[in-house]
This record gives C-alpha cells, structure tokens and sequence, in this order.
C-alpha cells in the first residue's frame, strides 16, 4: 500500500500504546479463570467451556470473585481472555522475529523512501511509520473485530481454513484448548514483560540478550 501523508513523530504514542497494551493484558489475565461445573454453557467447540482453563497449579482461579457475583458474565471474559491471548502470542512471535532482523524486503511507504529494514526494532519502531499506515492498521483491526473474527461469537471458532483438520475428539480438543488458553496467558505476560523492561532499560529484546543484560533493575552492564 502507498501512505500518502507524511511521516509525523508523536512522542507521546508510545507511551498511549503502552498504557493501552499493559491495561488489555491486565484484564485478560484477570479474566484467566475458569468457574465450577454447576453452570454450563453451549458452543460450537462441542466442550465444556467452563472446564477449560483450571489447570496446574493454580486450578480454578478467581480472585475478583466474579463466578459468584457475575456468573452471567463469564463467557464473555472468556472470550475476551482467549483473543487477547491469540494476539499475545501473535506480538511476541513478531517481537522477537522483528528483534533478529527478519523483515520483509522493498518499501514499507515508497511515497516516504521508507523501507521495512528502516522501522527500528521495539517499541520506537512504531514511531517510524507513517500516519496513513496507523490508520491503515487500525482499519485491519476493525475489519477483523467486526466482520471476519467478529468480537461476538464467543466460542472463538472461526474455523481451522488451511491451518490443520477439525478436532473431532472432544477429550484432544479440551487439551488443545487448554495449551491455547495457557499459551495466551503466558504470551500476554510476556510481551507486557518486554515492553516494560525494555522502557526500563531503554535496551530492545536484541540489545539486553546480546550485552547479557538480563535484570531490568540492573546497571544495564550484566545480568544483575
């Protein structure tokens, strides 16, 4: 696609991003619980919602106590907890593709001579494309939300397309799911992690790896 406006610098769209990013993986990781067995719930995945997610360690987990107050609710949250954590593991795959200098070849806005490999890895490479491309993004998102992956179809069964065969054993699918839903949760702690080590360290994924600088409370000259 061609961006046709020029290149503006918000400092501050980082820091929104950021807050936005920290404050969408809070609450889906509030929401990573799964209730008790006396509601139950149907779905086009042929398994019991609510039996998915209570694994070890922590088993059933609610420390709002949202299964008493608002039971209703849950399947809701449930959703909302299994698409953050697909995008989740989306970011960190991208972070970390991103963070070796994997990118695509050509232009990323020709009418600005900016190509892929110019976009700086992590959270300032979002500073360095153009506005039309934000809205361009932001427009994508809506049309997945919306229409494709509509946010209201809750059972998040959009279809296996080229990706694998249907799961026709229910026991396969249940633990599947289980590794999806634990995946995205570990996936939203994650790149929240990294975002905020790397506003701590002001060091990308790369750079703390590559210098050995493990610690975000470090001196940024070792591990600790």
């Amino acid at each position: 696609a061609f961006f046709i406006s020029s290149h503006i610098q918000v400092k501050s769209t980082t820091t929104i991003i950021m807050k936005l990013a920290i404050a969408s993986a809070l609450i889906a990781s509030a929401a990573a619980f799964a209730p008790s067995k006396q509601a139950s719930f149907n779905t086009a995945l042929n398994v019991n919602e609510l039996e998915l997610g209570a694994t070890a360690p922590l088993g059933v987990y609610d420390p709002l106590g949202w299964l008493d107050n608002e039971p209703e609710s849950f399947e809701r949250r449930r959703a909302v907890e299994r698409k953050h954590g697909r995008v989740a593991m989306a970011a960190v795959v991208g972070t970390i593709v991103h963070n070796n200098h994997i990118v695509f070849d050509g232009y990323l806005s020709p009418s600005n001579n900016l190509k892929f490999s110019d976009v700086p890895t992590g959270i300032d490479g979002i500073r360095a494309i153009p506005t039309a491309g934000l809205f361009q993004i932001l427009a994508f998102f809506a049309l997945v939300e919306l229409a494709w992956m509509p946010a209201s179809k809750y059972d998040g069964d959009y279809g296996v397309g080229y990706f694998g065969e249907d799961i026709a054993d229910p026991d396969e699918k249940a633990r599947k799911l289980n590794v999806e839903l634990n995946n995205g949760r570990a996936a939203m702690m994650g790149i929240m992690g990294n975002m905020v080590a790397e506003v701590l360290t002001g060091q990308t994924m790369y750079e703390q790896y590559s210098s050995g600088h493990i610690s975000p409370f470090g001196d940024g000259q070792g591990v600790f």
